[in-house]
């Protein structure tokens, strides 16, 4: 099973080259799944039809669906809700804002991303492809795994011996909603499943990362400092998509401006992302809308190349010996030297970026 994540900047084409690759890879005889974690949903849009959490066929081995991130919250969260409303209500918060309180920024699109667990353990399709949100949100949600597990597995521990000592004196001595085991549990269950993503998500040969941009000096700065966030967290970019590359043709004193503005700019990609295959496709000139559009946009995408495969064998993080010591090396592109904040207290290594 191959995970392939389409993520850039917003409005650069990313949905479009997902949708395209899924049925591209459908037709070459992969069952493949294409699932848009973008609150934009304009999955559907591009397909030409009505999708919903549930994958619907698009055409023989392509399946599609646009995650609905507050259905996954209220499948996941209930228990933990339900626990802060009470005790935002015993605070003497008023029920519609304890409501909204209960529910932290952020959780919808982190459910979401356990859907990917959820279709991997399916062993239905050799092919689960990603419609990430824009970049920000990205490097944000695909951070959430590491950063959760560093605090359960330190913390999680602790509290939940804490609360079974403490929580009986406190209910007691004051009426204040104690965090019972079902509360905990609900916690676990959800760090459960964000480390098993965490584990599809950050193995190479599984899953791969591909960035979707334009020539513009702003989308490859974004690119560039993407890039370097996502090799931190380990995750594998394996090609750069460079999408709306103007074809040779009518001269035009606007036109041409802007061809060689665009000439300039894949001059920088080719020199920034060296090391990384490079796949390009043309403006063409309209919307790419509907199944056989954006088959035939990926196979000029494309073209020879399987893009199911790992197309890069570059690992972002690795750990070598030396000696009686081990070397941990992370592949940090764009960051200088002075960008970098190394530390360690004992048995963890902080980089600070």
């Amino acid at each position: 099973m191959r995970v392939l994540l389409f993520t850039g900047k917003g409005g650069v084409g990313k949905t479009t080259t997902a949708a395209a690759t899924a049925l591209h890879l459908a037709r070459s005889g992969k069952r493949v799944v294409v699932t848009s974690a973008d609150s934009a949903h304009s999955l559907g849009d591009a397909l030409g039809m009505d999708l919903d959490s549930v994958p619907r066929q698009v055409e023989a081995n392509c399946w599609a669906q646009q995650l609905d991130g507050r259905e996954r919250l209220e499948e996941n969260w209930a228990e933990i809700r339900d626990w802060m409303i009470e005790l935002f209500d015993w605070a003497g918060v008023e029920e519609i804002a304890a409501e909204e309180l209960a529910v932290l920024p952020g959780l919808d699109e982190m459910f979401a991303l356990t859907e990917i667990d959820t279709l991997a353990a399916t062993g239905e399709y050799d092919v689960i492809i990603v419609d990430c949100a824009p970049t920000a949100e990205t490097i944000r949600l695909l951070s959430l795994p590491e950063i959760l597990g560093w605090y359960m597995d330190r913390l999680f521990p602790t509290s939940r011996r804490l609360n079974k000592v403490v929580g009986p004196i406190v209910s007691k001595l004051s009426s204040i909603p104690v965090a019972d085991d079902a509360v905990f549990m609900a916690g676990k269950r959800l760090y459960d499943r964000l480390d098993s993503v965490r584990e599809i998500l950050c193995d190479p040969t599984v899953t791969s990362v591909r960035m979707v941009i334009n020539p513009e000096s702003m989308v490859i700065a974004e690119a560039r400092r993407t890039h370097t966030y996502l090799s931190l967290f380990g995750y594998q970019v394996d090609a750069v998509v460079i999408n709306r590359v103007l074809p040779a043709g009518d001269q035009s004193s606007w036109l041409d401006e802007w061809r060689e503005s665009q000439e300039r700019n894949l001059e920088e990609i080719s020199t920034s992302f060296g090391g990384i295959p490079q796949f390009c496709a043309t403006h063409g000139g309209a919307e790419i809308l509907g199944p056989d559009r954006l088959a035939e946009f990926a196979s000029d995408l494309w073209e020879s190349e399987d893009p199911s495969e790992r197309l890069s064998q570059v690992k972002p993080m690795s750990v070598a010996r030396d000696g009686e010591d081990f070397v941990l090396s992370i592949a940090l592109p764009f960051a200088t030297g002075s960008e970098v904040d190394l530390s360690r207290r004992g048995d963890d290594v902080f980089l600070a970026l």
